[in-house]
């Protein structure tokens, strides 16, 4: 396909040469024959379309493979396992058929070069799958494009011209990445009888006015994530994208790519001299945009699916259902599985007058003791969201969230690959471990979580990325568990900027309670004995790929809007919400550090949303603001309000009084036992016990004391 050389054909006068016409000749006649001929419904598609076409001047034709195969299954295998001779003969008989349908009068007109573009419905290959065997054949293949270089113009003939005697020559180059090498010596025709010294070697050089150039782009394609085996690195294939392919596609988008499977020779690496290796790539001749992000049009339903779709949107306990069929291998947390479900389906994006943008994605924190299942939760999300991508905090750096620039081998140009959030746009990234990372890491996601974009300033690049995603996030407590006497501020580790980009934030308890634990350990019981548990009845209901679907059509047919008496209805309660959260704000005399602010109130609304996007109805009615204002109480307010009441405030403030004495009691360098300073505090001056373990753990942990013989004796360390 791609040929290093210049190279010369022993042209025999014998009847193969003759044969090699005929069939080519053959084969252009029939396909011409196809564009002028085929038609669906009484419609001549092609025809019809090259007009369009050439009077928009775009010289290029869109065939579909399966249409060649219906008029003409030989010639369709022929397309497929050679095309780099079939598909030379059919651009030039689109050339033909464009002078007979555009300009049947003008015989004498020029026409530039067309364009084959072809798209299909076959099945696709995977990039491990592409081996030896599919050399030079047609392929189709599906991932994400990663990076995309700056358009650069290939040349399609060059025009080289001798530096001694002027002889000018003309070399064809073939298509896709791989260069061509000028003749080492003048192949000028010297006629008999001249005496001209010869021409030295390499005498050759390019004309560049003369030459002929098309444009040309390289992606790079990569694996989509929920295609790469565990423990797998995703593999990916360098693209060769030219004229009328060029800037189809922007990094992060999933498309299908139909092409050539060629190979090129790479610039030999010091000491890598061997011959015969070839490193592979792909002709493009055809990209499929798989998801427009847009969600209009993207996915195609077939009638029966719809149909079945607006029957399940019709059942009255879908909500419920479909909560449960989340995770149901994990018992309990239905209000979590709620949470879940808006999140998948999310709330509808606004464009205001302005140009603002205001986001629909919902955002959920869990926030939780170790062994509530968080992570469960976030690997089933990810399989159950048509676009996922889950990873941990702690392997998760702020580049590889977000974007990192790369300097292309070649050309040395700093281009971008798109990281999680870009490459998982329009649908959820999950994060697990969220509190394990790095504050200047997590700083990175936080325009990503409002704005929905990613701006780069970085090595000369400044760009903004799209990042239109829903965040799942998981976390533990400071302590590693949550401290009940501890105010929530003390219990959660990050900043009250972040902690207001979260829609709903669940903090999840490991609470000890006798009837729960019975029921638990009978589910888990039941789920290692038969892999059935005691509630995992509902999931025949819906089935996870179902789900996938459904999703998808909500999400493309639905963007619901508030009623007036919802509106109403959510404002009132917003300030009510307000008032609550300022009366514990000045009874604590302390600021919340979760804050409620007019982010939570379009959380409520995005919330209310989704509800209603969920049964596909186009307003969301009171009903539906009633559930997401108790979904909202449930998770945040809970969690604001989490610490007081118990009477914990009280019990602080004892706290903070056997703190002081303490102090006073215990100078730096002694010591004393536990023995003693219970009978002074709790017999003497009738402080509770709990209240003294409470102070003691409390001076423990800020080095204040050090508990020593098995916790028997106290000894002052430090201030």
């Amino acid at each position: 396909m791609d040929r290093e050389s210049v190279y010369t054909l022993s042209i025999g006068l014998g009847s193969t040469t003759g044969n090699e016409e005929e069939s080519r000749s053959k084969v252009q006649t029939q396909l011409i024959n196809f564009i002028l001929e085929y038609r669906v419904d009484n419609q001549f598609i092609y025809r019809d379309q090259i007009r369009e076409n050439v009077l928009a001047k775009k010289y290029a034709c869109d065939v579909n493979v399966s249409h060649i195969i219906s008029y003409n299954e030989e010639l369709a295998h022929r397309l497929a396992s050679e095309p780099a001779e079939i598909i030379p003969i059919f651009e030039s008989a689109l050339r033909r058929c464009t002078q007979r349908i555009v300009y049947p009068s003008q015989r004498d007109i020029r026409l530039p070069q067309h364009q084959l573009l072809l798209h299909s419905d076959a099945l696709t290959t995977s990039i491990r799958d592409l081996t030896s065997d599919s050399v030079s054949r047609l392929v189709r293949i599906p991932g994400i494009v990663i990076g995309a270089s700056t358009l650069s113009s290939k040349a399609t003939a060059l025009v080289i011209q001798c530096r001694n005697c002027e002889h000018t020559d003309t070399i064809t180059v073939s298509g896709g990445i791989a260069g061509v090498s000028l003749p080492r010596t003048c192949s000028r025709q010297r006629q008999p009888g001249e005496e001209a010294p010869k021409c030295p070697m390499d005498p050759y050089f390019v004309v560049h006015e003369k030459c002929e150039f098309i444009d040309q782009q390289v992606l790079k394609l990569q694996e989509a994530p929920d295609q790469v085996p565990v423990g797998e690195l995703p593999r990916h294939i360098l693209i060769s994208a030219d004229r009328y392919l060029t800037n189809k596609v922007v990094p992060g988008s999933r498309c299908t790519i139909m092409g050539v499977f060629s190979i090129y020779q790479a610039k030999a690496a010091k000491g890598n001299n061997a011959v015969a290796l070839r490193n592979p790539y792909l002709r493009a001749v055809g990209i499929q945009a798989d998801v427009d992000h847009s969600m209009k049009g993207s996915a195609t339903f077939t009638e029966e699916e719809e149909q079945e779709f607006l029957e399940m949107s019709r059942r009255p306990d879908l909500y419920d259902v479909f909560a449960s069929c989340i995770a149901p291998s994990i018992y309990g947390n239905a209000d979590i599985k709620k949470a879940i479900a808006c999140l998948l389906m999310g709330g509808s994006k606004k464009i205001l007058p302005d140009g603002m943008r205001l986001r629909g994605d919902i955002n959920v924190l869990l926030l939780g003791d170790p062994g509530t299942a968080k992570s469960q939760l976030l690997k089933f999300v990810e399989k159950v969201a048509p676009i996922a991508i889950y990873t941990s905090g702690k392997g998760s750096s702020a580049a590889g969230l977000t974007a990192s620039v790369q300097r292309d081998a070649t050309t040395r140009e700093f281009y971008l690959e798109g990281g999680a959030m870009v490459l998982a746009d329009g649908g959820v990234v999950c994060i697990d471990e969220f509190d394990k990372m790095r504050d200047e890491d997590r700083v990175a996601i936080h325009e990503a979580m409002e704005q929905q974009t990613i701006s780069i300033a970085k090595a000369g690049i400044t760009t903004i990325l799209n990042a239109r995603t829903s965040v799942l996030a998981a976390a533990n407590p400071i302590f590693g568990r949550y401290d009940d006497l501890k105010t929530p501020g003390e219990n959660i580790d990050f900043q009250t900027t972040i902690l207001s980009r979260f829609d709903m934030i669940f903090i999840v308890r490991d609470d000890h309670d006798r009837g729960r634990d019975e029921r638990m350990a009978k589910h888990v019981m039941g789920l290692a004995m038969g892999g059935r548990g005691a509630e995992e009845q509902v999931e025949a209901e819906i089935p996870v790929d179902k789900m996938k679907r459904y999703i998808s059509y909500c999400k493309q047919k639905c963007a619901p809007r508030l009623s007036e008496e919802a509106a109403e209805k959510l404002s009132s309660h917003f300030v009510s919400i307000r008032r609550q959260v300022h009366a514990a704000e000045l009874s604590a005399n302390a600021r919340s550090s979760i804050p409620i602010t007019v982010r939570q109130l379009e959380a409520i609304v995005r919330i209310t949303e989704s509800l209603a996007k969920l049964s596909l109805s186009h307003i969301a009615t009171e009903a539906h603001v009633d559930e997401a204002i108790r979904l909202f109480l449930a998770s945040t307010m809970d969690a604001v309000t989490q610490g007081e009441g118990q009477g914990s405030r009280e019990m602080m403030e004892e706290v903070s009084k056997v703190e002081d004495e303490l102090r006073r009691r215990l100078p730096i360098g002694w010591s004393t036992s536990l023995a003693t300073l219970k009978r002074e505090f709790v017999d003497g001056r009738g402080y509770t016990e709990q209240a003294l373990n409470r102070a003691l753990v409390v001076l423990q942990r800020r080095d204040t004391v050090q508990i020593r013989h098995g916790g028997s004796q106290i000894y002052r360390s430090g201030v």
